[in-house]
């Protein structure tokens, strides 16, 4: 790296701390995430420089969220999700739903073709979203926008109707939840180095697999019979202000202005999943033994980082959350890409015919 490149790298690293440290005093929710994001993208936005933040170190952030995610699972944990897999897997068949119909309602009134539309809107990843919208012909860039669009609204929203609304009466801080029941030893870091290794191997063969790589081998070794110790606070802050920095430098105002008009009505659409999912996760709550905290976060339509972090602070089940975000990242990347493509190919077959 030359010097320009190590200058552009401490500025980057600068504001991302500035934002971070600015968002805690204010004690707004996921402070070391969001006040990172906000910050560099408001920086390239008006100061026209672009960050610069080499993609091994947001690869390295996600990996340790990884594996801090994965020290809240135990044995006791895949018992205790048995019983909601089901009801969970039918609300996130229901989400998808509710997206696809109200994405695909609004083409009537608006100038974008509905495969673009409904991928724009859905609740799954950016990435494959828009190389799933390509097969079919959509326009990459609009599904870019309105993925975007959807990101910024459930990261801002969602984290912070939860900790300002629903926060219980005595949470538990997120670092005792781990202290409490991992002893630490510096030798037993050692471990890491082998959900890391996990991470780097997977990373293009799983979706989001520099952090689920790292979870699930930091759950097998966990509930071994290994004692794995805490993630230190110092590093979980770093790894959230790399991650955080991250989705701010991919987030353009150039981007954003392309959608012009467009951009408020994908933001009144993942308004409504979001409401709608709090619903959903109220019933879920209701019905089974889960506390609204965790059920809301679990259905809630956003990124696994940011609604297990979020967990955390509340008082909710982080492991919980994992394994339900997962299963429903998994299920939107595997399944739905395939069945919208057979669906609008179907369409498109009658419409020729």
């Amino acid at each position: 790296m030359n010097n320009k490149g190590l200058y552009r790298l401490l500025e980057t690293s600068f504001l991302g701390f500035l934002g971070g440290y600015v968002f805690s005093l204010a004690n707004l929710p996921l402070p070391w995430v969001l006040g990172p994001l906000t910050f560099v993208m408001l920086w390239q936005g008006f100061s026209k420089r672009k960050a610069y933040w080499p993609k091994p170190i947001k690869n390295a952030g996600l990996s340790i969220l990884g594996i801090y995610f994965g020290l809240y699972f135990t044995t006791e944990t895949f018992l205790t999700i048995g019983p909601y897999f089901l009801p969970f897997l039918l609300i996130t068949i229901l989400i998808i739903s509710v997206s696809i119909i109200i994405s695909t309602v609004v083409t009537k009134w608006i100038n974008v073709d509905q495969i673009t539309s409904v991928f724009g809107s859905i609740p799954g990843g950016l990435t494959e979203m828009v190389i799933a919208s390509e097969s079919l012909n959509a326009k990459p860039s609009l599904v870019i926008i309105f993925q975007t669009v959807r990101l910024l609204t459930v990261l801002f929203i969602v984290p912070t109707v939860i900790v300002f609304y629903l926060t219980e009466q005595n949470p538990i801080p997120t670092t005792e939840v781990v202290q409490e029941v991992i002893a630490s030893s510096r030798w037993s870091y050692l471990w890491f180095i082998l959900p890391i290794a996990i991470g780097m191997l997977v990373q293009n063969k799983i979706p989001a697999g520099f952090v689920i790589g790292p979870l699930a081998a930091t759950v097998l070794i966990n509930i071994s019979f290994v004692t794995l110790p805490s993630v230190p606070n110092l590093v979980l802050l770093a790894a959230q202000m790399a991650v955080g920095i991250s989705l701010g430098k991919s987030i353009s105002f150039t981007d954003l202005k392309l959608g012009g008009k467009y951009c408020f009505v994908y933001f009144s659409i993942a308004l409504f999943l979001i409401i709608t999912s709090f619903g959903l996760g109220a019933v879920l709550a209701h019905f089974t033994s889960l506390n609204f905290a965790t059920a809301v976060l679990s259905v809630a339509p956003g990124g696994i980082v940011e609604m297990v972090l979020t967990a955390a602070i509340v008082g909710g089940d982080p492991a919980i959350v994992s394994a339900l975000q997962l299963t429903r990242i998994l299920v939107i990347i595997m399944f739905v890409p395939t069945v919208l493509k057979w669906y609008f190919r179907k369409n498109t077959t009658k419409t020729a015919a």
